[in-house]
């Protein structure tokens, strides 16, 4: 016999939501943990978490908008738009090599290398900052290498073609269309109500370990019944034309397609791990189920995330 979600919860020190719909259909939607832990605030279903690089998703969409309105192309590059910023950046590197790993750019958050947190980051010249002085990895269209530092690169771009905050962009061309109305990059110092703080493994905040202020490669805080709207609204074609969504949701690299997993047929997926952060988001097209885990610490994300992944594995 499984092994009930709660108890799985109990055991591992889960905290954070676990919700699972099927079109109109709920299947499960379950908070455990703690919010604030100091304050004895409680999750609820529709509490704020940082969702890490569950963002980039979100960057991608923004970037494709642009080049189905045709402000950009995805063979334009990089330095066609940044100009005399991140010399390091190969001239040939394209925003394509950049949606799908294979832009062989430096990281700046280089996950191999583990590199200690830079919480200062709050501006996009912050930004640019921390991006610059890591040389070309390899030659563009080489090899798969996750990159946080691409999404980043593509946030500046998107905001440039667009002379609009790449923040603002990600609130008018995704979450409003989508209806993700709790959706929204904040401030981690300065957290408003119904949002989750971050828990690091010793019980410490996570607030000197994340950026003041996320950008294209991670950072955003959501809830898991707005990823309940996201994935609809995505294969609707409310964010970006369908026949756009079509070839972002086509392997282009491993099994990476422009911005989003692949991680079997007929399923896609998003995901995100950081500081005091778990986020996975998978729905499934043909039958309209979506799983999501969404949490404020480490632990216990494991055995819940593969009761979830059975939800997707059923015949």
């Amino acid at each position: 016999m499984k092994v009930p979600l709660t108890t799985l919860a109990d055991e591992h020190g889960f905290s954070g939501v676990v919700l699972v719909t099927r079109g109109e259909e709920t299947l499960v939607a379950e908070a455990y943990g703690h919010a604030h832990i100091g304050y004895g605030v409680e999750n609820t279903v529709d509490t704020r978490f940082a969702i890490a690089s569950g963002t980039k998703g979100l960057t991608a969409l923004v970037v494709v908008g642009l080049v189905a309105e045709g402000r950009l192309e995805l063979e334009t590059t990089a330095r066609e738009v940044l100009g005399a910023d991140l010399p390091l950046i190969d001239d040939a590197v394209t925003v394509e090599h950049l949606l799908t790993h294979t832009s062989g750019i430096g990281d700046y958050c280089d996950e191999e290398a583990d590199p200690p947190p830079n919480p200062a980051l709050a501006t996009s010249t912050d930004y640019v900052a921390a991006l610059d002085g890591f040389p070309q990895r390899s030659l563009p269209g080489k090899e798969f290498r996750y990159n946080n530092g691409a999404f980043a690169v593509l946030g500046l771009i998107a905001e440039r073609v667009a002379d609009r905050p790449f923040r603002d962009l990600v609130r008018e061309r995704v979450c409003e269309p989508a209806g993700m109305t709790d959706t929204a990059f904040l401030r981690s110092d300065a957290l408003p109500g119904r949002t989750a703080t971050g828990y690091l493994e010793d019980g410490r905040t996570n607030v000197f370990s994340l950026p003041v202020l996320g950008h294209g490669d991670g950072g955003i805080y959501s809830t898991a019944p707005d990823f309940r709207k996201f994935w609809p609204a995505l294969l609707d074609g409310r964010i970006v034309p369908r026949e756009w969504v079509d070839r972002m949701l086509r392997p282009h690299a491993d099994t990476y397609g422009l911005g989003f997993w692949l991680p079997r047929p007929g399923v896609v997926h998003l995901d995100g791990g950081d500081h005091g952060v778990t986020f996975w988001s998978s729905h499934e097209p043909s039958t309209g189920l979506t799983a999501t885990l969404i949490s404020n610490n480490h632990r216990g994300g494991g055995p819940l995330l593969r009761r979830l992944d059975e939800f997707l594995t059923k015949p």
